[in-house]
């Protein structure tokens, strides 16, 4: 732990913090390039790729709208006022309480999904005969894996609130490299569902190996349906909801547009769509990640001149990181294509990419910008841009797909980061301002 401190990897920092998170998260972007590559490698034509990844969309939609609604808005900061009062036990009670009602509500719906799948099916993709019966099997495998992730994001939140990144980020890591074992030594066996039985074994680890480290730090689990502060976490979370369905909506319908065009559209945009979320995530995400807990404290205690001090120092880095991240990305293409085995169609690829690599300084703030409103237990105004932002996004992608094809994705999410961003900057000051003329 010294050599840590002294490299300034000491986790209770906001720099430290993110430092730890980026390196973490740097290694599970890593992980997703091989899996990506490996993906791509084994199954070149690019079909079965594309049914893996939109089979994903539906269950996603189900588990952001449902899940991390709660947990990405309220969770931290209601942990964090028990943690600001070292009050372990209600720390306890309150994640116990939110695990048992996740589960049982997301397990119900899960379960009626994959009974309805076929049905549902073909307003979600226009995939032809086989690939949409694929579709309906991957997707069935991934509500499974989702109903998993709301045990092991509840715990990540924990972890979040104490501060304890290092877990929390090999976790994801591990998570993905199922999905690449499960694509190199089980799809000679099972063929197409070598990748999707996969991920499902490293959803398992994943969940397993939080347990065990909430465990050792404190949290004793529990079945416990109610808690006083989830009526403050529905109220926190409904906005919350409306945002999340409107970016899965977003991804939902990207991939139906995609599907529609040339074999490997699918493919094509999400892979372009990875390497954009690789250095938000190095950046973006870990930097928000790791002042959450901090504004979230700050904000508690109506300590605004030091919630600013993390937002401004927070926004200066990103500005900094961010913007020659973008031009590189857009610079190494040949690269990014060759790293997924897709140089078959870099033309393509390298456009999607450059369209999308402008948009990381603006999702990396909005990141931040995201969690500033959260930490103040205000979630109305993020959800009307999270909404205007999936609606922009959608109606440029759809508008011009017949002309622009899988450009039209990109253009469509780069726009929709751009209008959020302004919109969120504009009122913060005012909600800060609000609050603090509270009693």
């Amino acid at each position: 732990m010294k050599f840590l401190n002294k490299v300034g990897l000491q986790q209770h920092r906001i720099l430290g913090g993110a430092m730890v998170l980026a390196i973490m998260q740097f290694g599970a972007s890593f992980m997703g390039l091989i899996r990506d590559r490996v993906l791509a490698g084994t199954f070149p034509d690019l079909n079965v790729v594309d049914v893996y990844i939109a089979a994903f969309r539906p269950s996603d939609l189900l588990f952001q709208v449902m899940i991390m609604a709660g947990f990405s808005v309220a969770l931290v900061p209601l942990l964090a006022k028990y943690k600001a009062e070292d009050d372990k036990k209600q720390m306890t009670e309150l994640l116990s309480s939110v695990v048992t009602v996740a589960a049982v509500a997301f397990g119900l719906v899960a379960l009626v999904g994959a009974l309805f799948m076929p049905k549902i099916a073909p307003l979600l993709a226009q995939f032809d005969d086989q690939s949409l019966e694929l579709y309906i099997q991957f997707a069935r495998i991934a509500l499974l894996t989702n109903f998993l992730f709301v045990f092991g994001n509840a715990y990540g939140q924990y972890l979040i609130t104490i501060q304890r990144y290092w877990i929390y980020g090999l976790t994801p890591i591990l998570y993905t490299l199922g999905t690449i074992l499960g694509t190199i030594y089980l799809t000679p066996t099972v063929g197409a569902f070598g990748p999707i039985y996969g991920t499902l074994g490293g959803a398992i680890i994943y969940v397993i190996l939080r347990v065990i480290a909430i465990t050792i730090w404190g949290y004793k689990p529990r079945f416990k349906l109610w808690h006083p502060d989830l009526k403050e976490m529905g109220v926190l979370m409904l906005p919350r909801m409306i945002a999340l369905g409107a970016l899965q909506l977003e991804l939902l319908m990207f991939d139906r547009v995609a599907s529609g065009l040339a074999t490997g559209s699918v493919t094509i945009n999400a892979y372009a769509r990875n390497f954009q979320a690789v250095a938000v995530g190095i950046v973006g995400i870990a930097l928000a990640q790791s002042a959450y807990s901090l504004l979230s404290q700050a904000a508690a205690k109506k300590e605004f001149h030091r919630f600013y001090i993390y937002l401004r120092k927070g926004i200066m880095i990103l500005l900094i990181l961010t913007i020659p991240g973008a031009l590189a990305l857009a610079f190494l293409a040949p690269v990014a294509a060759w790293l997924v085995n897709v140089q078959h169609v870099l033309p393509v690829f390298a456009i999607c990419l450059g369209l999308y690599a402008i948009s990381i300084p603006f999702e990396s703030i909005n990141h931040l910008l995201l969690r500033s409103f959260y930490a103040l237990k205000h979630t109305v105004t993020p959800a009307i841009f999270s909404v205007v932002n999936g609606g922009v996004a959608i109606a440029v992608a759809w508008t011009l797909a017949p002309r622009l094809g899988v450009f039209s994705l990109a253009l469509g999410f780069m726009i929709g980061q751009a209008v959020q961003l302004l919109g969120l900057s504009i009122m913060l000051p005012r909600r800060v301002r609000k609050m603090a003329s509270e009693p």
